[in-house]
């Protein structure tokens, strides 16, 4: 009798389980599959809807790049992403780095304070932005959307890549010193081959940030030739009498291109990072 009962608890396991993965999937791919169907069928669309019984073109995709600001909006989008990227890796090491290592004055209560930041919502600062971008002259400028993007990602990703510092022994920082290392040296080449996975995931969030963001974007940017590409998407559909549905699907789709090259590129170190760096030498 216990035999058949464990027997038919892990038969009940494996089905909730399994049930609950194809939930998952259905949830995750229906919406895919919508978008990628709208987006090769001819002519337009007044709604979003699975339908394959259609002559598929690339006609699309065509109209997307001649007739609209597309190609202007994409090329955008990935200086910003790019920048963003960049700017918010460095700084989220250094300060996860320093959180990590030393004990200096107001260290936790600066900590506690990323926490509180990080619980305002964008909506919340839509006006102080503003404000602080007519002051600076940064309206309809990349260069401050890109430090706000940059800026509202550092406080709960520095949380995160001061966790991941904290798991590398501190022994191995001492054994570098010993050698003759300084800090920064010991930065480089002792401990961030060992966070090179949390470098990873940081970079591809911060890639994306720009590429899925409307609200700041469609706040701060106002040129027609200036908007990111979420923003420019969201003009084909706006108008209700005239919806441009099957653009929007193609423009949506080559949004995923960039993010997925770069997961494939980044892949990699999800799990080398964790079995190189200090037991080298």
């Amino acid at each position: 009798m216990r035999r058949k009962s464990a027997k038919t608890k892990r038969l009940l396991g494996k089905f909730f389980t399994y049930l609950f993965m194809i939930s998952v999937a259905i949830i995750v791919i229906y919406p895919l599959l919508i978008t990628v169907a709208s987006a090769f069928k001819s002519g337009n669309l007044i709604a979003f809807k699975l339908d394959w019984a259609t002559n598929w073109t690339f006609e699309n995709f065509r109209r997307l790049f001649e007739d609209t600001l597309y190609l202007t909006w994409y090329k955008n989008t990935l200086f910003v992403a790019a920048w963003t990227m960049l700017i918010q890796v460095t700084v989220i090491i250094l300060s996860g780095f320093a959180y990590s290592r030393y004990r200096f004055l107001g260290r936790k209560q600066s900590l506690m304070f990323f926490l509180i930041i990080q619980m305002v919502p964008t909506m919340a600062a839509l006006t102080a932005f503003y404000v602080m971008a007519f002051l600076f002259g940064g309206l309809d400028q990349f260069w401050f959307i890109t430090l706000l993007y940059v800026g509202q990602g550092i406080p709960m990703n520095t949380w995160l890549m001061k966790g991941y510092f904290d798991t590398v022994p501190i022994s191995l920082d001492e054994s570098a010193k010993l050698d003759g290392a300084g800090n920064l040296r010991i930065l480089v080449q002792v401990v961030l081959p060992l966070v090179r996975p949390m470098i990873a995931v940081q970079a591809l969030w911060a890639f994306m940030g720009p590429f899925g963001d409307y609200m700041l974007a469609r706040f701060l940017l106002r040129s027609p030739d200036k908007i990111t590409v979420a923003v420019g998407l969201q003009t084909f559909i706006n108008d209700a009498r005239n919806q441009k549905v099957t653009l929007f699907a193609a423009g949506a789709i080559l949004i995923s291109l960039p993010i997925v090259l770069l997961f494939f590129f980044l892949q990699k170190n999800f799990v080398s990072g964790l079995t190189s760096g200090g037991t080298k030498g």
